[in-house]
């Protein structure tokens, strides 16, 4: 059978309360009453259930992330980042794929919120820049926090990376190296992080006294086959660039793949730089030049906002990293 709350309360000699306060976190209890309840429910196996304290304190202990992505890599972290503060703190993370182009994309939130009874909501891009979304959770009074949001900041608490820095590194470290031809492949329209990597990108060519030339720049949806299509039409070109940086690592792989089917070496007679530094960027040969955005850490810390009951004002910005590997390097003499 099940071990319940008395069994543990039993075995290490408490009472049933005490056990609760142990398992909910609370004061007042001491080190070594506090041991013997833990090392109880070690013992037993115990697991609290979810539903009874639903009952006992008017919350389900269920939060759910929301994310309408094309990465893969991006999701899995997000994931993983805001199940691990769940697990922690002993709540449940539920995870829902959404359209935003969807006409039904709000009544199902509505839905997912009445049916499961979650006590908050994290929201990815680009569903954090959703405003009819963002209007009916106002209105329902439905904790959320958001990730890297574009628009709206002061509504809620939210996490980020400064995206318009990091891409501005990136390009002055490309012409750093001497390229003068850099190329950039925008994120999906949807998403502002694509707009803020832009306009990193067009700040490190002016830091660098480059001209943007607008042939250089191809629009991209954040997924490989945009990003293979892309560097085609890059490499096509009467001037090709020597650089191309993309604005997400899956587009990267792809452009990577279109310079390989064009029998262009890299980096030799080209460079390639991506950005978020998945598992992707490692596994590509040659391995990917590319900015770390700590994507399990943004969703680790959105989780504890939201479960820490955050004010609206508060925002945590983590740091991003220029890694580099062996996909770029100075340009070929011509």
């Amino acid at each position: 059978m099940r071990p319940t709350i008395r069994d543990v309360a039993a075995m290490a000699g408490v009472s049933i309360k005490t056990v609760s306060r142990v398992l909910n976190n609370e004061a007042h209890v001491s080190k070594g009453t506090r041991r013997r309840v833990q090392e109880a429910v070690e013992a037993l196996r115990f697991r609290p259930s979810m539903a009874a304290r639903a009952l006992a304190r008017g919350r389900s202990h269920q939060v759910a992330l929301l994310y309408d992505n094309p990465s893969p890599y991006y999701v899995y972290h997000a994931q993983t980042g805001a199940r691990e503060r769940c697990r922690e703190l002993g709540f449940r993370l539920i995870f829902q794929e959404c359209d935003i182009r969807s006409s039904e994309f709000v009544a199902e939130v509505r839905a997912l919120i009445d049916e499961t009874h979650a006590d908050g909501l994290i929201l990815s891009p680009p569903v954090t820049d959703q405003a009819a979304l963002l209007t009916e959770l106002k209105r329902r009074n439905t904790p959320f926090v958001r990730i890297a949001p574009g628009n709206n900041k002061g509504i809620c608490p939210y996490t980020y990376i400064d995206d318009v820095a990091a891409a501005t590194e990136m390009t002055r470290y490309l012409a750093g190296l001497g390229h003068r031809r850099i190329a950039f492949v925008v994120g999906h329209a949807a998403h502002s992080s694509a707009r803020d990597r832009l306009r990193g990108y067009r700040k490190g060519l002016e830091a660098e006294g480059l001209a943007e030339d607008p042939a250089l720049v191809r629009q991209g949806r954040y997924d490989y086959e945009s990003g293979r299509t892309a560097a085609q039409e890059l490499l096509e070109l009467g001037r090709p660039p020597t650089a191309i940086f993309a604005s997400n690592d899956d587009m990267a792989a792809g452009v990577v793949s279109a310079a390989h089917e064009l029998g262009i070496r890299i980096p030799e007679e080209l460079s390639v730089a991506g950005y978020d530094d998945t598992d992707m960027a490692r596994a590509l040969w040659p391995p990917l030049t590319t900015i770390h955005q700590p994507t399990r850490a943004l969703a680790y810390a959105a989780t504890d906002l939201l479960l820490g009951g955050a004010p609206p004002a508060t925002v945590r910005l983590l740091e991003h990293r220029l890694v580099i590997r062996g996909s770029t390097a100075p340009p070929a003499k011509r």
